[in-house]
């Protein structure tokens, strides 16, 4: 693997207000603890990546931004060394993959733990029938 394939630029964030009301208005979701994922398939875009992606950390379950901080960067960080297989499943279907993952637990998890729940989230949406 480059350096550059495990990277998470900008293009692979979703950003913007059009496209994350699009993606909580007309996404499907399911629960995965200690995450809630809604996904959306799209017809792919050249201009846009394969898979985008939307991290959250409700302010209800941690008031310090400290807190919810930590918890973005670990769960940024588990994407960015496994996001390649679903990458790769999405691409050969000709397709995009718009997502948000938001943490739906009340307490900080591990790295090693937050490792092993964001391949479990990958590993489901690489496994959809798209």
């Amino acid at each position: 693997m480059r350096q550059t394939d495990a990277s998470f630029s900008k293009g692979e964030r979703l950003c913007g207000i059009k496209a994350v009301s699009e993606l909580f208005s007309g996404g499907r979701g399911f629960n995965l603890p200690p995450f809630r994922v809604v996904y959306m398939v799209m017809p792919a875009d050249k201009a846009l990546q394969p898979v985008r992606l939307l991290v959250s950390v409700p302010k209800r379950h941690f008031k310090r931004a400290v807190d919810r901080n930590l918890i973005r960067r670990r769960i940024k960080e588990a994407w960015r060394k496994g996001k390649m297989p679903l990458e790769t499943a999405v691409r050969d279907t000709g397709r995009r993959l718009e997502l948000a993952i938001i943490w739906s637990d009340t307490v900080i998890r591990s790295y090693d733990e937050t490792l092993k729940a964001v391949n479990d989230v990958i590993g489901r949406l690489a496994r959809l029938k798209y």
